[in-house]
């Protein structure tokens, strides 16, 4: 039997994506709509307040494309806070309005496979917990996809050593690095969780840095031996002061 990876988990993680039936909103009256709006931005200001006292945060972007209107990021302590805000923005009056088409249950991780030799631990550490109960950055666009590592009868990751994996996620590291500064990445594990091993989220200023980093990635032997992926969804940020121009009719 291989070596199984150990991690490091943090917060838990969420993502919701919704289609908005456009047509039916056409129907609300213009103060009606403005007072569902309202009480959108309300909640996504309750959302926002556990920030300042570094319980969780969330991220709101506009999808591009036909697989999503809106989607919602949001990281918390405990799974039970993940379904209360899910329910809370269900029991909203623009949920009448929003169709679900995709969601994401996951953990932010943090592998051994790159960790060095250290009798400290790790949940101390200040780089390993900024990097488990993130600050998420307000870039302008954002990307996610789930994954899996392969594993059928000619590749599978589940049976390589804890060596050989180590030495491919190192090679595999190398090449993000080389985005550092470009590119801000969250891996979020949902083993048991969810129908991918994993999620990644990515954080940029320029979209053209995804379609570069996930191309070069494509020639790592780690991606191209053992990764499966997900659909991918691509868009640019929405900021809340935003929402009543962006719910305009």
């Amino acid at each position: 039997m291989s070596q199984a990876a150990e991690t490091l988990d943090g917060w838990y993680s969420l993502h919701l994506f919704y289609a908005v039936d456009w047509p039916t909103l056409r129907l609300v009256p213009d103060e009606d709509r403005i007072q569902i709006v309202q009480e959108f931005h309300d909640f996504l200001d309750k959302l926002a307040s556990v920030r300042d006292d570094h319980n969780g945060d969330h991220a709101l972007y506009n999808i591009t494309g036909q697989k999503a209107d809106i989607f919602l990021w949001v990281l918390r302590p405990e799974m039970q806070e993940l379904n209360s805000i899910e329910l809370a923005l269900n029991k909203l009056r623009i949920a009448d309005y929003l169709v679900p088409t995709y969601s994401y249950v996951s953990i932010i991780e943090l592998s051994n496979y790159l960790a060095g030799k250290s009798d400290e631990d790790p949940y101390e550490n200040p780089h390993v917990k900024a990097r488990l109960y993130p600050e998420l950055p307000h870039s302008d666009y954002i990307c996610f996809y789930p994954m899996n590592k392969r594993r059928n009868e000619t590749y599978n990751w589940y049976m390589l050593s804890m060596e050989e994996r180590k030495k491919l996620m190192y090679d595999h590291g190398m090449i993000g690095r080389k985005y550092a500064g470009k590119i801000k990445q969250f891996i979020t594990g949902s083993v048991g969780f969810d129908d991918y091993e994993w999620g990644v989220t990515l954080f940029a200023k320029d979209p053209l840095q995804f379609k570069k980093i996930v191309y070069e990635m494509r020639f790592d032997e780690t991606t191209a031996r053992y990764g499966d992926f997900g659909s991918f969804f691509v868009g640019h940020i929405l900021p809340e002061e935003t929402l009543e121009t962006f719910f305009r009719l």
